[in-house]
């Protein structure tokens, strides 16, 4: 359980001279140890806010009685439902589903947990009329729980979703089975969430109110669901917890693999390059580069800093963005995660592939072309000049999921301390959501 984190070709000097391609887009050795130093205040305050406890996103990571006191809920909906809809945008629904995304194969019937099955998790992030009422027409909802998630409870997609859930639960059910259909995840304070679920006895439990959406696929906004499916909560949190340590036991930002992530990062960004891709090398890992995408827009861009995150997956985006980042604007910073695929599954057999265009195929897994894939996308974007960092990962499991998202989260700080920025707010945001009520409530006067 642990990832490399190869950064040699996001700095200049690696390439042979008879190669001549500039390598202009890279790191000199000098900027990136002094950008590497400007670290250090930050990597004394992530030390320092984990031994207060004034960040509690971190202390999750080492937390397990949370999560034997959400078990028992757990256990009561995986049997009594089929269906579970995760009503949510943003962080209360991305970091659900980028976890849940390990054991969701989209076809046939719902994983085994425990010896019996578990419901088969539906997250609604999105809003839509007929999304919405497809979903409320097709569902048996006698055998489908609802849960609510907005740290606020102002959510205006949220609170809409939910209220047209009420009224198909009251269409379909007695009044006082609605209840048991429904849980709503929102912070301690009044809201309007809180006051519906409030009016229909619905049991609410607590979102920290100072864990922000995006910084909450620890706690119980991202676990829950996951225990639910019947996935492994406190690996999880292991793996997040193995990354912390890393930090948290650095003597130097050299020795915090976040905070080299975040050096390269800023030092590229003051060298032009605006863009930075995150391409995994596993279809289940897809969810994880929205999640990460909302991680990295959200915290950093503030005062006209930042960099545009774009989310690829490998090996789909090699028919698709990969065109632009070899021949398109030498703007971009790429992270290319891949998985230990080789030599795995199923082998083609040679007599099915006997065609003299196949031959190359023969005797060959579907890992190896994966491998093979992931290893020749890398080598185009360096040999075009472009630098590249490679987070190599055993397996992808439980455990590697949180250690990946702890690491992005981390990075993520550090990279907003050089900015300057505050990683933890999201002031711009806030305008369009005015301007959304005034919109909805024009409406209602006309």
């Amino acid at each position: 359980m642990s990832y490399q984190h190869y950064i040699e070709h996001c700095l200049q000097g690696v390439l042979e001279p008879d190669q001549q391609i500039a390598n202009h887009n890279r790191l000199s050795q000098a900027d990136y140890d002094a950008l590497l130093e400007e670290c250090a205040p930050t990597l004394e305050e992530i030390q320092s806010a984990h031994a207060s406890q004034a960040w509690p996103m971190l202390a999750l990571a080492e937390r397990r009685d949370d999560l034997e006191r959400l078990e028992p809920l757990a256990a009561r909906w995986r049997t009594a439902f089929d269906n579970v809809v995760i009503l949510g945008t943003g962080g209360s629904s991305l970091g659900g589903q980028a976890i849940y995304a390990l054991t969701d194969l989209g076809f046939g019937p719902p994983p085994k947990a425990k010896n019996r099955g578990v419901p088969r998790l539906r997250f609604v992030d999105n809003i839509g009329p007929t999304t919405m009422q497809a979903l409320l027409e097709r569902a048996d909802l006698s055998k489908t729980g609802f849960i609510a998630i907005s740290k606020s409870g102002a959510t205006a997609e949220t609170l809409t979703q939910f209220l047209l859930v009420l009224q198909a639960l009251q269409r379909s059910l007695d009044d006082s089975r609605v209840k048991l259909h429904c849980l709503v995840i929102t912070q301690p304070q009044n809201s309007p969430l809180r006051r519906i679920a409030h009016r229909w006895d619905i049991q609410v439990l607590d979102h920290d109110p100072n864990i922000g959406g995006r910084f909450a696929a620890l706690s119980l906004v991202g676990l829950l669901p996951a225990m639910i499916a019947g996935q492994d909560a406190e690996a999880v949190r292991v793996g997040a917890e193995r990354i912390l340590h890393e930090t948290l036991e650095a003597r130097t930002p050299a020795d915090s693999r976040a905070a080299i992530g975040a050096a390269l990062h800023v030092g590229l960004m003051r060298k032009g390059l605006r863009n930075t891709v995150l391409m995994p090398y596993a279809s289940r890992l897809d969810i994880f580069g929205q999640w990460w995408r909302q991680l990295w827009a959200e915290s950093l861009g503030k005062n006209h800093q930042g960099s545009t995150p774009i989310s690829a997956i490998g090996a789909v985006d090699q028919h698709s963005q990969l065109q632009l980042f070899l021949d398109g604007p030498q703007d971009k910073f790429y992270t290319i995660v891949t998985l230990n695929t080789a030599d795995r599954g199923e082998m083609i057999q040679p007599d099915f592939a006997d065609d003299l265009e196949l031959d190359w195929l023969a005797g060959r897994t579907i890992g190896d072309l994966m491998d093979c894939e992931a290893r020749a996308t890398m080598d185009a974007l360096i040999e075009n000049g472009a630098p590249v960092r490679h987070m190599k990962v055993g397996l992808l499991r439980e455990p590697e999921v949180g250690l990946l998202m702890m690491h992005f989260m981390l990075e993520t700080i550090f990279t907003a301390r050089l900015l300057k920025v505050d990683p933890f707010d999201q002031p711009a945001v806030e305008k369009g959501k005015k301007l959304t009520r005034r919109y909805m409530l024009e409406l209602h006067q006309k």
